[in-house]
């Protein structure tokens, strides 16, 4: 696979880093290297994009286990134990997957790191393997710490609800979110990624559509390179502390501004929620001082985070690993 398609060329070439993508693309590899394995098998959640062969949708759906769950099973191949939950949208297309396009992203709060696989699925008898095209990681840019996190056995799932708009408290929900994750697709594969900010970056401005910065980045537009080509696009936003998702689904473009700025304002097909749809429990956020500040006139919801939850439950802090894991 190339390292850039024509989307993200183009997008390169209006911000002026064509240059500076060159240099930053070498980073992407095929291969899973030791430390990178090792990275994988520490964490407790996966975020799968990819769009439903049965509707073309795109979907990002989160996948939770006890570490190891996904691992490193060759230096070209991940596996994962397991896999989504019944109502999440992509669990028909990853039962019986034989070579579904798919991106990962694997984000770590406790060390602000982060480490993509992008490839083909197939599905196996505990869950899947995925034959990774690009591997890579990136920059801590707008992760937000959270030391540690607990596993809730008892927690079950309530029943999803769909909708065709956002309710007022899905609204809030969104505006009080410091992270989300975006899937998106072209033609040669799937990405997921990571987008990050102080509470108010991202905003439902009606209850079809939202808007969010384009924050300074790696400078590769994978994800504005992938929506100019395919304006399909899934997004994932999680409750940290409650488990609660909502995946939404629909059609992204991005807006230029004279000034050099971006954003990008999404349009919205479905919206699922499910209550309690996980069974992770992370401690307070510790907002990253990259997070720029959303801009004024708007209501910015409480700073959740200023004390320390006390756990019930043995909380899981990482060893000391290196901060990048380079493919």
């Amino acid at each position: 696979m190339q390292t850039y398609h024509a989307g993200s060329r183009a997008v390169q070439d209006r911000a002026g880093v064509r240059d500076i993508a060159d240099h930053v693309g070498q980073i992407i590899g095929q291969g899973i290297k030791p430390v990178a394995a090792a990275f994988l098998e520490l964490q407790p959640l996966l975020i799968l994009g990819a769009a439903d062969p049965a509707t073309d949708r795109v979907w990002a759906s989160p996948l939770t286990g006890p570490p190891g769950f996904v691992r490193a099973t060759g230096p070209h191949q991940i596996s994962v134990t397991g896999g989504t939950r019944p109502p999440d949208p992509l669990t028909p297309a990853l039962t019986d997957a034989r070579d579904l396009t798919v991106g990962t992203i694997a984000l770590d709060p406790r060390t602000r790191r982060r480490m993509r696989v992008d490839g083909r699925l197939r599905s196996t008898a505990r869950g899947f393997a995925i034959e990774a095209e690009r591997v890579f990681s990136n920059c801590p840019k707008y992760i937000q710490r959270r030391e540690s996190y607990e596993t809730l056995a008892d927690r079950v799932p309530a029943a999803a609800r769909h909708g065709r708009e956002l309710t007022s408290t899905q609204a809030e929900f969104i505006a009080a979110a410091d992270t989300f994750f975006l899937a998106t697709v072209h033609e040669q594969g799937a990405d997921a990624s990571h987008r990050g900010g102080n509470p108010g970056f991202v905003q439902a401005v009606s209850p079809r559509e939202l808007i969010w910065p384009d924050y300074p980045g790696n400078a590769m537009f994978l994800s504005l390179g992938n929506i100019l080509a395919d304006p399909r696009a899934g997004l994932l936003f999680l409750d940290w502390t409650t488990g609660t998702t909502l995946q939404l689904t629909g059609e992204a473009r991005t807006e230029f501004a004279e000034n050099g700025e971006r954003r990008v304002r999404f349009t919205l097909t479905e919206a699922i929620e499910t209550p309690a749809a996980l069974p992770l429990r992370w401690s307070p956020p510790e907002y990253s001082p990259a997070n720029p500040t959303p801009p004024r006139g708007r209501d910015r919801p409480q700073r959740r985070g200023t004390r320390k939850n006390s756990h019930c439950g043995p909380s899981h802090r990482p060893p000391n690993v290196s901060r990048c894991a380079k493919s």
